[in-house]
């Protein structure tokens, strides 16, 4: 049970904060996962909504490769929602089964070198703060400057959505593949 009460629907609120959650709803359908508890701090919720939107959709940034970046992350930090879903969104952005797998299992067999280098860019980052030289150096050649910071930007992004759904003890959804480790 999350520690704080999760909102379901704008009809919750009043105000600012009812205008902000219908934005939102408009957007992605639903306050579903951690706009459920950002509408209680409403400024917030709105301003991450909008970097989500960026960071989700827009840029140049492969659509994949930020699934991949947003899966190690749910799984570094333990998501069980933000795992979920990404799951889901992996299989559609044809991220193969075995890839998923081993990101679970914190594995690197069988992953395909591409998709590897992502992995192994996350996994440093989140797990020493940095990136070996010569990985960054590698993935600076194969996406340039602009990509590069997307990526950068797109794990802080879901490091803040693990760390939410973490810190409100907030209940996956339940149709969703839990992160069983």
């Amino acid at each position: 049970m999350a520690y704080v009460p999760v909102l379901k629907s704008p009809d919750e609120l009043a105000g600012d904060a009812r205008r902000i959650a219908e934005k939102i709803v408009d957007t992605r359908k639903s306050l579903e996962g951690p706009f459920s508890v950002w509408m209680h701090a409403p400024e917030w919720a709105e301003r991450v909504a909008h970097l989500g939107t960026m960071v989700r959709w827009e840029g140049t940034l492969e659509l994949r490769t930020r699934t991949l970046a947003a899966l190690v992350v749910g799984r570094h930090f333990q998501a069980q929602y933000v795992w979920g879903i990404q799951g889901v969104i992996g299989a559609e952005r044809g991220v193969p089964r075995s890839t998923i797998d081993a990101i679970r299992e914190d594995r690197s067999d069988g992953i395909p070198a591409e998709d590897l280098q992502i992995i192994d860019f996350t996994r440093q980052l989140l797990r020493k703060n940095r990136v070996d030289p010569s990985l960054a150096k590698a993935v600076m050649a194969r996406l340039g400057a602009d990509q590069y910071v997307q990526l950068t930007t797109c794990i802080g992004y879901y490091a803040m959505l693990a760390m939410t759904v973490n810190g409100v003890e907030l209940e996956p959804n339940p149709n969703h593949e839990a992160l069983k480790l």
